[in-house]
């Protein structure tokens, strides 16, 4: 495979300054203020030279903390040695600038989707972690909480699914101190940015006393 159609790991800018911008990871990448890093963070709580992010024939692509005063963060915890990234994963840096980690696959052409995904109001490429509404993909794409509960009604289309495993589906392991506080949280922020391009419609139908689920029908019915 020539180097021109080689599939890389992307880094994806979410809130912050750099929102919306995006990387291959194609060598290995210093993020920081200084302006000689490969991504420069002008913000004040970011040091010089923060974190590295270095691909790995392996695992894809790992990220390190380079001393820096305020830390990297990787889905919410202290990186203190470097950790290997997979697809979905979000950094933060400094708690300021946020990314998203998707692996080389998430470059799979739209036309190349199964066609029943084709077919309906808001599509999920579960594999790419890629959304898609009304024919606009989310960009940037959603965070892990946010798609961890998209997958999971996405996959039940139509049908009614009880909170608790909703929880589970999202936080996995740590949906034992999940509060249904903070489930209500985040299915607003889910349904504020399917509504940034489709505020028609209402996607996620809260069933009370029942649970959650996704009304997604066909864009052209039979």
């Amino acid at each position: 495979m020539t180097e021109n159609n080689q599939e890389y790991p992307l880094l994806i800018a979410q809130t912050g300054p750099l929102e919306g911008q995006r990387w291959k990871i194609k060598a290995p990448l210093t993020l920081g203020r200084d302006r000689d890093c490969d991504i420069v963070i002008p913000l004040r709580q970011v040091s010089r030279r923060h974190s590295l992010i270095t691909p790995d024939p392996l695992n894809g692509a790992t990220i390190e903390d380079l001393g820096s005063k305020n830390g990297t963060f990787l889905n919410g915890a202290l990186v203190h040695e470097p950790q290997p990234l997979v697809d979905g994963d979000e950094i933060q840096i400094s708690l300021a600038q946020h990314f998203i980690y998707l692996s080389s696959d998430a470059t799979m052409p739209l036309d190349s989707l199964p066609l029943e995904m084709q077919k309906r109001r808001l599509r999920v490429d579960t594999g790419a972690r890629r959304v898609w509404v009304l024919d606009m993909e989310l960009d940037p794409p959603l965070s892990a909480s946010q798609f961890n509960l998209l997958q999971a009604l996405y996959a039940q289309t139509g049908v009614v699914i009880p909170r608790g495993e909703v929880i589970t589906a999202v936080w996995s392991q740590a949906a034992e101190g999940v509060t249904e506080q903070a489930l209500d949280a985040l299915v607003r922020r889910l349904r504020d940015r399917l509504a940034e391009i489709d505020p028609d419609w209402e996607y996620i139908v809260t069933v009370r006393g029942h649970g959650l689920r996704l009304d997604n029908p066909p864009l052209i019915k039979p």
